[in-house]
């Protein structure tokens, strides 16, 4: 299982047009399922999203988690973060979850996070979406379990 991470002072998805998910402050996930991943690898990895100190404090440290910031999160499931390009110029996503079991752990991680106390708005599993952030800082993180 893969995230990146990036800190938004706002960001949405929209699928057809329509918006399907928007949050201020907080953070934006893109979260890739590999095959193989589990439940516990998403409970785990959302945990680690939840209280990643990459907010600043009053001095301006890296001091803050979402969980201390009262931020939302904004998952969106993006197979593509499993590509290989080890091989020629096409990307691989063989490393990629099928769809099927990809779904439910996507919801969990989701889940995972609402248990934590954090608003979550999410993208739509296997549709074409458009996502659009204000990246804050910029700060961007890769975390996989």
């Amino acid at each position: 299982m893969k995230v990146v991470v990036q800190r938004v002072s706002r960001a949405s998805v929209r699928v057809g047009g329509h918006v399907r998910g928007e949050i201020d402050a907080g953070l934006l996930v893109l979260l890739g399922v590999a095959d193989g991943d589990s439940e516990q690898d998403a409970g785990r990895l959302a945990g680690k999203v939840a209280r990643l100190r990459i907010f600043e404090n009053e001095a301006g440290r890296f001091d803050r988690s979402l969980l201390a910031t009262g931020g939302a999160a904004l998952v969106v499931s993006q197979f593509t973060l499993l590509a290989d390009t080890a091989k020629g110029n096409r990307p691989s996503f063989a490393a990629a979850a099928a769809p099927a079991e990809a779904e439910p752990l996507v919801e969990r991680f989701c889940a995972a996070l609402c248990d934590l106390g954090i608003r979550v708005e999410t993208g739509e599993f296997g549709a074409r979406m458009e996502v659009e952030l204000v990246n804050d800082g910029p700060v961007t993180v890769a975390l996989e379990t």
